[in-house]
This record gives C-alpha cells, sequence and structure tokens, in this order.
C-alpha cells in the first residue's frame, strides 16, 4: 500500500472516531509526553498521530498532528486531527480553568477549517461536542443547528438539540420548584402556585416544543433510537408542568409521556430477543 493511500485508511479510521462523544483523557507516559516528534514529513507526521490517538495516547497525537500543520499550514485534515486530539483530552463537565483552557484551544483549531474543506462537518460536529462536555449549551445548540443546515438528517444532532432542551427545560423546573419548597414529582407538579406555574411556563415553553420536535425528528430518521424515545418520555413530562391547573393537558402530556417509555421498552425488549444466541440443535 502506498502512503498516500495508507494515510486515507488511517485518516478514516480517525474520521470515524471524531464522531463518538468524547472521552476523558487517559494516563500517558511522562517520558514519552516529553519527547518532541521526529517526523520528517506531513505524511509521516498524520500516521504517527493517528497511530499515537489510537493507542489513547492524545498529548504525543497532538504533537505529531501539530508538526503535520507546521509541515503543511493549508492541511485541515491536519488541522481537524490536532483539534480532535485536543479534544479527547477534555473531560466532559469538569468545568476548571485547565480542562476549559483544553476545550477552547480544540474549539479555536477547528473553528479555522474554513466551510468550503471537506472536514468541515466534521470539526461542527466536535465543536457541538465539546461546547455540551463543558456545559456551553446555547454554543452548542446554536452549533448542532449548523450541522443540521449542511446535514439534515442527522440523527445524532437532532437528538442532541432535544437532549440540551430537556436539560435545560429541567434546570428551570428545579429552580422554579426550588423556591416554592418543592421537589419535581414528574407527574406536572400540581402542587406548584399558578404564579409560579406561569413564570415556568415562560421560560420553558418553547423549549420543551423544540425538543419535543428535534427528538421526534430523531425517531422519524432512526425508528428504533431508544434514547431518543426515553428523552421524549421526560420532555413530554416537562411539558406536564406546563398545565397551570388545566388538568387535561396535564393527563395529555403524562399519556403520552407513558406511551414513550413503553415504546422504549418495546424496542429494548426487541434487540435483546434479536441479539440472544438461539439454541439451535448441532
Amino acid at each position: 500500500m502506498s502512503l498516500s493511500r495508507k494515510r486515507a485508511a488511517l485518516g478514516a479510521i480517525l474520521i470515524a472516531i471524531t464522531l463518538t462523544p468524547t472521552l476523558p483523557a487517559q494516563s500517558i507516559d511522562n517520558q514519552a509526553a516529553q519527547q518532541e516528534p521526529s517526523d520528517s514529513s506531513v505524511e509521516e507526521a498524520i500516521t504517527h498521530g493517528v497511530a499515537a490517538f489510537k493507542s489513547g495516547r492524545f498529548a504525543d497525537a497532538v504533537r505529531h498532528f501539530k508538526a503535520a500543520v507546521a509541515f503543511d499550514p493549508s492541511s485541515n485534515q491536519a488541522r481537524l486531527y490536532l483539534g480532535v486530539s485536543y479534544s479527547y483530552q477534555v473531560v466532559p463537565n469538569l468545568n476548571t480553568p485547565d480542562n476549559l483552557a483544553t476545550a477552547n484551544n480544540a474549539i479555536n483549531i477547528l473553528k479555522q477549517i474554513p466551510e468550503s474543506a471537506p472536514e468541515h462537518l466534521a470539526a461542527l460536529k466536535q465543536v457541538a461536542t465539546l461546547y455540551r462536555n463543558t456545559s456551553r449549551f446555547n454554543q452548542a445548540k446554536e452549533t448542532e443547528l449548523q450541522v443540521l443546515k449542511l446535514e439534515p438528517t442527522d440523527v445524532e444532532s437532532q437528538y442532541a438539540i432535544g437532549v440540551i432542551d430537556w436539560t435545560q427545560a429541567y434546570k428551570n423546573a428545579v429552580r422554579i420548584l426550588a423556591t416554592a419548597y418543592l421537589t419535581d414529582d414528574g407527574n406536572g407538579n400540581t402542587k406548584l402556585n399558578i404564579s409560579a406555574c406561569q413564570e415556568l411556563s415562560g421560560q420553558n415553553s418553547s423549549l420543551v416544543q423544540d425538543g419535543i420536535d428535534h427528538l421526534t425528528h430523531a425517531i422519524d430518521i432512526k425508528p428504533d433510537f431508544e434514547d431518543a424515545m426515553q428523552y421524549l418520555n421526560l420532555t413530554y413530562r416537562r411539558q406536564a408542568d406546563l398545565a397551570c391547573g388545566d388538568d387535561t393537558k396535564r393527563t395529555e402530556a403524562i399519556a403520552l409521556a407513558d406511551q414513550w417509555t413503553q415504546k422504549a421498552a418495546f424496542v429494548r425488549q426487541k434487540k435483546q430477543a434479536h441479539s440472544a444466541p438461539t439454541n439451535e440443535a448441532p
């Protein structure tokens, strides 16, 4: 296999890895971490960087991909791989200065990839993940919407927006319930007074509807998407909060939530049945 074809094969592996959720950084050997890469070309730097990445040595991968960018500043492939390697050193939901600095470094590198480049879509998806993993939900949602403009059937972006909407709506609900010394009962929170309920409705109505729309689109694209069904259950329970004394609306929302719970259970059972070993005679 020629070097250019080998690069393409290794590049395909790394591109596939970029579409998985960001993972915490793994420990690496300190001595190896301090070694300067001895790459002699952009091709060699990318090859070594991919090998380091696949081995979980993300700091080593960063050094190799930095070398690749230095060899060829116009290489969007090298820049994508560099940004992704930084991304995999970000610990989700850890908002320390160092962790945020690493995330911002990755975001800045990935945003340098122009819209005309084939790598732009993968870069956008990684940026959205970084924003989400550092609790910057508005920026994450905005970036996922950019992904959907380019790829409307991207099921993960549809799902991610639905999850973000539910997360923000849930936080709003918990905060307003706490002011009334209540906790979420998951069934419409009928003990919440009308004034507080109207405040919650003002904050959550658009979030809830947007979440329902995107999660429904995700299931339209992927009919057996169990996780999206579970979040539809949770989002309809947030819709039940907004009935504000209208028990018909509340019970309708809870009924829809229960239906999605049942559908998710059916999908899960069906998957388990398909994956169960068969007892065929030898």
